[in-house]
This record gives C-alpha cells, sequence and structure tokens, in this order.
C-alpha cells in the first residue's frame, strides 16, 4: 500500500475512490428505498450525453456531464409527479436518449465510440486534480443533504403518502433525491464507469441491509462497503493490471454474497429465545389484558427481526421496548 502513495496518480484515484464509495450508497439507500434500483443506469445513460457535448465543444467532461445529468433527472422527476410519465417510461427515455445522443455527438467531435470508453467504465488513473478537486467539492454537496437530511428524504423515499400527512414538502425532498442521484452518477465515470455505476450504488445497500436492521444503520454500513470496496479495486487493479471500475464492482457483488448466509445466521440469533427474570404481578390484582396493534407480519416467521423472549410457559417477542404474546389469532401487550 505504502508503494502505491509514491505515484501523484495513484494518490489521486485512490482519494476518488474513496469518495465515489461514499457518495455512492449513501444516495443509492434512498433510491433502493424508493424501488428505483435502475435509475443509475438511466442517469450514467443521460450523463453520455453530456460527455458528447463536453467532446464537440472542448470543454471539461465532469462539469458538463452534473449540468447534463441534473437536468434530465428534474425533467423526468416533474413529469413523473404531474403523471404525464410513469417511472418506467421516464427511465426508458434516460436510457436510450441520452446514449444515442451522446454517442452521436462523439461522434460529430470526431472521436466516435472510442472516446467514450473511459467514461463508460471509468478510468481512475486519469484523475487530474481539477477534476479531484471538482469531485471533492461535489461530493461534500452530495453528503451534506443525503446525511443532514436523512429523516426527511427517508419518509419520502418510504412512503410519500404518509410523508405529505407530516406536512413534508414531497415534490422537493423527490427533486432533491434525483438531483444528488445525478450528481454522484457523474462523478462515479471517472471511478466505475457510467455503466457500472448503478452497481456500486445499489450492491453495498443491498448487502448493509442483509447485515443489520434498521434504515440508518444499513446507511452507514452501506457507506463504510462502498469506501472499502472502492479503496481495496482502486489499489487491486494496481497490482493485478485489471480494470479498477469493474474490480470495485466485483469486490462488492463478493461483499453482498458474503452478507448472505451471515444475514441468515444473524436472524437465526435474533430468534433465539432469552430469558428475562419474571415479576409477577402483586397478589389478588390480575394481569392486564391489552390488544396490541396490528402487524404487516406474524412474530416468529423468517422475516421477523423481533428476538423471541421466554416468558413462563409461553414466549413473547420484543417489539418497541415491550413484548408481544400470541393470543389466539392476535398479540397482547405484556
Amino acid at each position: 500500500m505504502i508503494e502505491l502513495l509514491r505515484y501523484p496518480f495513484m494518490q489521486r484515484a485512490l482519494i476518488a475512490a474513496l469518495l465515489t464509495g461514499l457518495i455512492a450508497p449513501a444516495i443509492g439507500s434512498y433510491i433502493v428505498q424508493r424501488r428505483l434500483s435502475l435509475l443509475g443506469d438511466g442517469l450514467g445513460h443521460v450523463a453520455i450525453a453530456g460527455v458528447g457535448l463536453a467532446l464537440l465543444t472542448g470543454t471539461a467532461p465532469i462539469p458538463v456531464a452534473v449540468i447534463v445529468c441534473v437536468a434530465g433527472s428534474v425533467l423526468v422527476e416533474v413529469l413523473r409527479q404531474r403523471g404525464k410519465a410513469t417511472g418506467d417510461v421516464g427511465l426508458a427515455i434516460l436510457f436510450y436518449g441520452g446514449l444515442a445522443t451522446g454517442v452521436l455527438m462523439s461522434a460529430f467531435a470526431g472521436g466516435g465510440t472510442g472516446a467514450l470508453s473511459q467514461y463508460l467504465f471509468g478510468s481512475l488513473t486519469t484523475v487530474t486534480s481539477s477534476d479531484l478537486v471538482l469531485i471533492t467539492v461535489l461530493a461534500v454537496v452530495v453528503l451534506v443533504p443525503t446525511v443532514g437530511l436523512a429523516p426527511q428524504l427517508f419518509a419520502v423515499s418510504a412512503d410519500e403518502d404518509f410523508a405529505r400527512v407530516l406536512g413534508l414538502k414531497v415534490r422537493l425532498y423527490n427533486i432533491v433525491v434525483v438531483v444528488l442521484a445525478a450528481i454522484t452518477v457523474s462523478l462515479s465515470m471517472r471511478t466505475v464507469g457510467l455503466l457500472l455505476v448503478s452497481a456500486l450504488m445499489v450492491v453495498p445497500v443491498a448487502a448493509a441491509h442483509n447485515l443489520v436492521p434498521g434504515f440508518y444503520a444499513a446507511l452507514g454500513t452501506a457507506m463504510v462497503i462502498g469506501v472499502v470496496v472502492a479503496v481495496g479495486g482502486a489499489a487491486g487493479s494496481f497490482y493485478a493490471n485489471a480494470a479498477p471500475g469493474a474490480l470495485i464492482v466485483v469486490l462488492a457483488i463478493v461483499v453482498f454474497a458474503i452478507s448472505w448466509p451471515v444475514s441468515a445466521l444473524l436472524r437465526r440469533r435474533r430468534r433465539e429465545p432469552v430469558v428475562l427474570p419474571e415479576t409477577p404481578a402483586p397478589a389478588g390484582i390480575p394481569t392486564p389484558h391489552v390488544l396490541a396493534g396490528t402487524h404487516q407480519h406474524t412474530h416468529g416467521d423468517p422475516d421477523c427481526d423481533h428476538p423471541s423472549v421466554t416468558h413462563g410457559d409461553h414466549v413473547d417477542y420484543l417489539h418497541d421496548g415491550h413484548r408481544h404474546a400470541v393470543h389466539r389469532d392476535h398479540y397482547d401487550e405484556h
């Protein structure tokens, strides 16, 4: 690792990989929550149009790609909100329109598809000092609202109707999510490439949800996984003489594959009965019969993450700080 730091181009590459590993899973957590895992692919194709425009005009690719990608993401989100285009139709427009426009403009610029290859599959070693400054600034722009507005963005991404009841500006926060995703995709074209960036936005998030319960714990875990695989892939590509973007994505998939059996073990451990000391009611006072709230799942099922607790001759389930006991076709509060 020390050998890598002797080369300025690898120093820039490692820093760019670290920042990408942070922001991609961070915004990807909300994208996955909205069940739009392919949004990164669609935005990647719009960013190709930005790269083609930059090649045609002779300007820096990253700023132009960011502007074009943000504009495209806002347009699709506005159309979706107004009901003039479904999410699937919007993604299709992003896929085909952006890709075709980018290839055409690249051809007009005299570069053809070959000029786009380093942006499609990533080229960490070509990151310049000016690119790194821009990546750092925009990474901060993505991380601050992603972490600072986490409760609001999660509420909007999980249930728009409930978020409206809470008084949140759903349309505004939805636009914030897609804009941050567009910036992330545009920055990632230097690391994992526009064709693979969606994997870095989704796979660490999926692995994190396998390992830890709860959105906020998964958000932090996904960012840690993203940094590990991004920096590890960048460093490994130096020694293996491999494409860094592809290696980063493969490492992320390996982590996900490992998290799968680990998640099964963790769920089994959470369901293991825990013996708690009994607290008998005072003599002569019957135990109150309080009906518990409704559930979207059955305690004890494989999808249930609530720990089981041995309570006398039956089993209770810890639920939001209190215990639920099975009683015929419902649960009682204990």
